[in-house]
């Protein structure tokens, strides 16, 4: 798991390694698990539209599938310039 610019501040890590359950099957669900694990991540994580995700470097919605997956960011929307 990767945490990006405010995310991870807010997370207070860049990443970690996790096992979620079996019945996590989406990057929504896993917010919701990454969620109730603490207090802290949980008002890290509130705002689910200001939150965008890759599955293995590839950008997805929150609906997108984990299955399989060997590395999953968080990260605020992203700007050019």
């Amino acid at each position: 798991m990767l945490y990006f610019a405010w995310v991870r501040e807010r997370m207070g890590r860049a990443e970690e390694v996790i096992d979620p359950p079996a019945t996590v099957a989406t990057v929504g669900a896993l917010v919701d698990w990454l969620a109730a694990r603490h207090g802290d991540d949980a008002a890290a994580l509130a705002d689910r539209g200001r939150l965008r995700a890759a599955v293995d470097q590839q950008f997805v919605g929150l609906e997108a599938s984990i299955a399989g997956a060997r590395e999953i960011a968080l990260f605020p929307p992203v700007t050019g310039g």
